[in-house]
């Protein structure tokens, strides 16, 4: 800013000063930021971000907030804007189906009645029901040093608005709001976002962060997604909501706003023809329990319970559909057994509503896989089930016996998968295993493809049988020199095989593949007749139907190297690089290449 600016700002400021309501209501607007929804595009909500306040003299929105509070100004301040931001909200065609994040000052905890007071007036007025606004407890201060914290939390989960936590990791007392309040979502602050593709601690943290907050119900969003690569790091950890300058910008203009971001289904991979194998066996196993919405009476809970004799709990829904937890029957027994104990739940003075007797629950997207399921349930005490989501909204169940049942039918397809011959898995946990590896970039990783060169002239000259030992040969040496726990060793087909490694540098790789290539050689040589060993070809039929010589049987290898730090979700992608390289393998005196991912198309 050059000096002029300078003066002039501070004259405004200090002008701002005496009359920052009035100059406030003239400049400020409210820009909207998409939050999307990663495995769709599907835009869940926006936050609320206000924007003019340059206009008079304040570098950043903190600065007027400050200023406001200092002036006694901050609750009419944020009445306005809040306003605003819900009369802009209810002209969004699809307000009904999204959510408005509105940012709560800790400074108002105090006035806290009447800020709710009025926005639920707002509310009113546009048809809005609460559970379309989500609070933002900023962790700028400590929210929990507030006395008057626990009541309005309670308050506002009682009116039916939702609760996140902002700046997750950089603010005061996270883990004590997510232990202590029924928190429905955790923003995890750009921080622990930057760079995360190529920082395997900020990977670990992200991906721990995402598993014990599905474990405790809630849902993660990544804040200040500024790159491909850090959103399909976010995508392959299971967060399940992102927003940032890669997805799109703050706007104050509504005819800037996308329902949808389409393409980001298609970053970094291919958009799946078919459900993965978890997923549809996890659509077997679902239950679509019947639901109760925490606004209804408590009558309608008893009435659940009622015609369902055998169900001892229930999922709770808001009245946007998503998922709040479970009310089992346990809480209400008291009151059904004792005399006048529904009538004491009626009282208006007692006030005990569905959202009083709501447990927490675990809550994933239904796209999970099984793994991933299992290891919340290790991780969870005392709960009755998993709540999948689809597009956040409410799906279904998943019951420890359930998953068993699907954890045992993957295990049984993925038998089913090995090949006969050598029972070595087949594609499928191949396929497996290249889109792991390629999402997680913590170590250098090696995918190996395996062909042999002149199989065929040999199999149909010494037959079937002959051509299943050299095959079996060749399994034999992959389990000598790959037995490490990590590596991987698949069987494509035929003569075609697959060789997976993490945390090998590529001298050791090409030593112990010059090794297995040498000595597959040596062995499958023995299996000639002594004519043709001497002769050091056969003659045979080409693929064509052509007759001619062919030298004897050798195995090439094409090897494509993941460094670490590199992160790709396109398994298409991958399979393409590998079978290029294969094919210059199979051209190349020694049969075996070596090259980086993207090095092919320098």
């Amino acid at each position: 800013m050059v000096p002029g600016a300078v003066v002039e700002a501070g004259v405004l400021r200090r002008f701002a000063n005496d009359q920052l309501l009035a100059l406030a209501k003239l400049v400020i607007e409210n820009a909207f930021q998409p939050i999307v929804e990663v495995g769709t595009g599907a835009v869940f909500g926006y936050e609320s971000l206000m924007r003019g306040h340059e206009r008079i003299g304040f570098e950043t929105p903190l600065d007027i907030l400050d200023q406001a509070a200092a002036s006694h100004q901050l609750l009419p301040l944020e009445q306005m804007v809040a306003s605003r931001a819900l009369a802009k909200f209810a002209t969004l065609p699809d307000f009904s189906d999204t959510t408005l994040f509105l940012n709560l000052d800790v400074r108002l905890i105090p006035e806290g009645d009447h800020l709710v007071d009025s926005i639920l007036e707002h509310l009113r007025k546009a048809n809005i029901p609460p559970s379309s606004v989500c609070f933002e407890l900023s962790e700028r201060f400590d929210n929990t040093s507030v006395p008057e914290f626990s009541g309005l939390v309670a308050r506002l989960r009682k009116s039916g608005f939702k609760l996140a936590i902002d700046d997750f990791g950089v603010g005061h007392g996270e883990m004590k709001l997510l232990c202590d309040f029924p928190v429905d979502y955790v923003k995890i602050d750009r921080h622990f976002v930057a760079d995360m593709d190529s920082n395997p601690r900020k990977r670990h943290l992200v991906k721990n962060i995402v598993n014990f907050c599905h474990v405790l119900g809630v849902r993660v969003i990544a804040e200040g997604i500024e790159t491909e690569a850090e959103f399909i790091a976010c995508r392959e950890f299971g967060v399940d909501l992102v927003q940032g300058w890669f997805i799109a910008r703050p706007t104050t203009l509504l005819n800037e706003l996308k329902p949808a971001f389409p393409h980001l289904q298609d970053i970094g991979k291919v958009r799946r023809s078919t459900q993965s194998l978890d997923e549809v066996l996890i659509r077997k196993q679902i239950e679509r329990l019947p639901t109760v919405f925490e606004h209804e009476s408590i009558d309608s809970v008893f009435d659940l319970f009622r015609r369902n004799p055998r169900q001892s709990f229930f999922p709770v829904l808001n009245a946007n559909g998503e998922p709040r937890g479970i009310i089992n029957e346990f809480h209400l027994k008291e009151y059904i057994y004792q005399p006048f104990g529904r009538d004491l739940l009626k009282n208006k003075v007692y006030e005990r509503s569905i959202s009083h007797f709501v447990d927490r629950a675990p809550i994933v997207g239904l796209d999970a896989d099984a793994e991933r399921l299992m290891t919340i349930f290790a991780n969870m005490d005392g709960n009755d089930c998993v709540i999948l989501t689809e597009n956040m909204r409410y799906a279904g169940v998943v019951s420890a016996a359930s998953l068993i049942r699907v954890i045992n039918e993957k295990q049984l397809k993925t038998a089913q998968d090995q090949n006969p011959l050598t029972s070595l898995p087949g594609n499928r946990a191949i396929r497996d295993f290249m889109q792991d590896s390629g999402r997680d970039g913590d170590d250098d990783r090696h995918l190996c493809y395996c062909d042999f060169d002149n199989f065929k002239p040999f199999n149909d000259h010494y037959g079937f049988q002959m051509g299943d030992h050299a095959i079996s040969l060749f399994a034999a040496l992959l389990r000598r020199y790959f037995f490490s726990e990590g590596d991987f060793l698949g069987h494509v087909g035929g003569d075609d095989f697959f060789i997976g490694v993490r945390d090998w540098s590529r001298e050791e790789l090409t030593e112990i593949l010059d090794r297995l290539l040498s000595d597959f050689h040596d062995d499958v040589v023995e299996l000639y007749s002594e004519d043709d060993r001497g002769a050091g070809r056969i003659r045979g039929y080409d693929r064509h139907g052509r007759e001619r010589d062919f030298p004897l049987m050798r195995c090439s290898i094409g090897v494509l190297e993941l460094p670490k730090g590199f992160v790709i979700d396109d398994i298409h992608r991958l399979g393409a690089e590998i079978a290029e390289l294969k094919k210059r393998a199979k051209e190349s005196e020694t049969g075996l290449v070596i090259r980086a991912f993207g090095s092919l198309e320098e």
